[in-house]
């Protein structure tokens, strides 16, 4: 652990940390890859103030909430800023570059979810907003099946009147029960299936193509949610057999804004544009309107060429380290649930049981709010996990129990070995020994009055 000690009374700014721990001032050099030659984040040698007066590198067990920027991506968007120019039509020189780079991602992206002839590849906001967009295109009285296990963002914007919810499985063989039977009783002509890629609350991968199969075979179209999917595990629509994919940047190491809708073109290009303005528009007349078809229909206004481009950058950098980057993840992975299962009193979450894991695990300390676990931790080891529902609360009542909470360690490339023997030595010390400060809560959650820490830092404009 890289831990250096600082003056009680010095406040533990970036620029304080930075010079104490050697890290490169902003706008030098920084090597795109670690010593292991994965692909290196930003975050990488980050130093945190703790409770004990001391910087210590910062643990990031929160990748299933968002990524750090990898160096690449950063880099990426750095170059389209400086060359910036609002895409599509502008005849300046910066304006035609961000224009070029704009559908050059676009093809990067179509790349590396392996679209097939036909497929689209539309730029929104983020996993939410794409499937919220899909579910604005949908034809009239879809009826559309989803299983309560599924995050809020897969779960809620389909029509309540025309939505199937199916129980939370406890198995893969048991989801794939649950849709065969749900599927034989619905008689709708068109129909589709909300598949997640990966759970969110624990990290377990769904039977894909298995269900892939079974909504094929009662004619309904699949759409995967890939926001824990993708930046873990390698899409291939065709292989996989869905009909869309959605992903967020900020959950693929390219926090700017962005995600992805990918897939069918024929339903995106029937509905009504997703966002009616301008760049949506083919021509505009005093009664009626002409739209665009293609992804420009649903990409009104001006579009998000930064986010998009850095999106584009994430994907070609992990298509290009796929193979050194699963099993970097499964290694740490295998080693964090084995030692947090080895410790009295700790009790780890499935939903599905013996299944791949993209590098997620998820617990309770029995005696502790879950909170002020990840409170402890942060404060005294500067770990960052994340408790709470996860934004999956139907699933987190079925397996975790009801209104109960958790401990979610999701880890990723800003992760290394030293983080994950950190992290299950610290929660042993919490259930042998108990936090080193006495907490309380308040409204705003745990704190130790004792904290000597002053947390404040400059505004970075």
């Amino acid at each position: 652990m890289s831990i250096v000690s600082i003056d009680p009374d010095e406040n533990a700014t970036d620029r304080n940390v930075t010079r104490q721990l050697g890290v490169p001032a902003a706008g030098t050099h920084r090597d795109r890859a670690t010593a292991n030659g994965l692909p290196r984040t930003v975050s990488a040698d980050l130093g945190v103030p703790t409770v004990h007066r001391t910087v210590t590198d910062y643990a990031n067990f929160d990748h299933g909430a968002t990524t750090p920027a990898l160096i690449a991506v950063a880099e990426a968007a750095e170059q389209v800023q400086r060359r910036y120019g609002s895409v599509h039509r502008g005849a300046g020189y910066a304006s035609r570059v961000t224009t070029g780079w704009f559908e050059a991602a676009r093809a990067q992206v179509a790349e590396f979810v392996g679209a097939r002839a036909g497929d689209e590849v539309v730029f929104t906001r983020n996993t939410t907003d794409a499937l919220r967009l899909l579910g604005h295109c949908l034809p009239a009285n879809t009826q559309v099946f989803a299983w309560e296990s599924a995050h809020h963002a897969a779960l809620l914007p389909w029509a309540q009147d025309r939505t199937t919810r199916l129980p939370v499985p406890r198995s893969a063989q048991h989801a794939i029960q649950l849709l065969r039977e749900a599927l034989a009783q619905s008689p709708e002509t068109e129909r589709l299936v909300v598949i997640t890629g990966a759970c969110n609350v624990t990290g377990e991968i769904w039977p894909v193509t298995e269900l892939v199969a079974v909504a094929r075979e009662f004619g309904a179209r699949t759409v995967l949610d890939a926001a824990q999917y993708a930046p873990h595990a390698e899409i291939d629509l065709d292989t996989l057999g869905v009909d869309w994919v959605a992903f967020s940047g900020h959950k693929l190491y390219a926090p700017y804004g962005a995600g992805v809708l990918a897939g069918r073109s024929d339903w995106l290009d029937a509905a009504e544009p997703y966002l009616p303005a301008g760049g949506a528009t083919s021509r505009v007349w005093h009664d009626h309107t002409q739209w665009q078809t293609g992804p420009g229909r649903h990409e009104g206004g001006t579009p998000n060429a930064v986010g998009a481009v850095a999106i584009a950058a994430a994907c070609a950098t992990l298509q290009a380290n796929r193979a050194p980057i699963e099993a970097h993840e499964a290694q740490l992975h295998a080693r964090l649930r084995a030692g947090l299962a080895a410790i009295e009193r700790v009790s780890i979450v499935e939903a599905l049981g013996d299944r791949p894991n993209v590098g997620v695990v998820t617990f309770t300390v029995e005696g502790y709010d879950p909170s002020l676990v990840s409170q402890v931790l942060a404060d005294e080891d500067a770990i960052a996990v994340r408790d709470g529902r996860f934004c999956a609360h139907l699933l987190c009542d079925a397996v975790v129990g009801e209104g109960a909470c958790a401990v979610r360690a999701s880890l990723g490339l800003a992760t290394t070995g030293e983080h994950v023997d950190r992290l299950i030595a610290a929660v042993r010390r919490l259930v042998e020994h108990g936090p080193a400060l006495s907490y309380v809560h308040t409204d705003e959650g745990w704190s130790a009055p004792a904290d000597p820490r002053d947390l404040s830092e400059p505004l970075p404009w």
